[in-house]
């Protein structure tokens, strides 16, 4: 269900079980995770520098795959804090910076898998959201902080009690992810920038990378964030990537970044 093909310094891992929609089960999750871990030992190889995440069919991911589950003996925790909360921590922890392309459904899980991504393109007429309300539960894989974060608290809880579906347009506009796109243009505008991304000066933004999560998990002020950001400039100075984006602006050319 879940594959991983690298080239060109990119790292491609594909939801493929568009017959349903691409829901995960435990195999699923077990899978996708082991696809990070062997993508993240590349990286480490210096030979992935960005990372694109995507479904194949109409949908990103339909969520959870409730199909065969039992609620008598659903062992939510196990599935939720076992599997789905490790593997978003560790698609967030991702050694070089991560893109995902997401078209149809985005629900659930599917919507938590977007939430541990650097950066998200969506389909215009993407379908995101919680439909929860029809199952009798609640949405999860950090949906509650992200919305009440994004949307404010009666947007959010709207969304929940409803079940109402965002379109992909209109979770740009409201500020969930970054860019919407015709659907039959999302997957190569997406590609084009992961291409451009991973040619780029990868200590620096995984630099950038980690002053953000500090500022949304430690709630850094102004003047706490600006000394974070001096002290990642002061250690940049010493990569590769530094001394040859400062020579090829003296030398009026275009830089040649080695990930180094």
């Amino acid at each position: 269900m879940i594959s991983l093909t690298i080239a060109d310094d990119i790292a491609e891992v594909v939801l493929d079980a568009p017959g349903k929609l691409n829901a995960v089960d435990p195999e699923a999750l077990a899978e996708l995770t082991q696809a990070y871990d062997d993508a993240a030992a590349a990286a480490s190889r210096g030979e992935v520098r960005a990372l694109l995440l995507r479904g194949e069919g109409r949908a990103f991911c339909a969520g959870r795959d409730i199909s065969g589950v039992d609620p008598a003996d659903d062992d939510v925790l196990g599935y939720l804090g076992g599997l789905v909360t490790p593997l978003m921590h560790k698609m967030a922890a991702f050694p070089a910076p991560t893109f995902a392309a997401a078209q149809g459904a985005t629900l659930g899980v599917g919507l938590g898998l977007l939430l541990a991504t650097d950066v998200v393109y969506v389909a215009e007429n993407a379908k995101i959201g919680s439909p929860f309300a029809n199952l009798g539960a609640t949405l999860d894989s950090g949906g509650h902080w992200y919305f009440t974060e994004r949307l404010g608290l009666h947007r959010t809880l709207d969304l929940i009690y409803t079940g109402d579906l965002m379109s992909g347009a209109e979770a740009v506009r409201s500020g969930l992810f970054s860019r919407a796109f015709p659907s039959d243009e999302l997957l190569e505008r997406t590609r084009e920038t992961v291409r451009r991304v991973a040619r780029g000066a990868t200590g620096a933004y995984m630099a950038s990378k980690e002053l953000v999560a500090q500022i949304r998990d430690r709630r850094l002020g102004l003047w706490e964030s600006m000394d974070a950001e001096n002290k990642a400039q002061a250690a940049l100075c010493d990569s590769a990537d530094y001394r040859e984006g400062f020579k090829a602006f003296q030398e009026k050319r275009k830089p040649l970044f080695s990930g180094r």
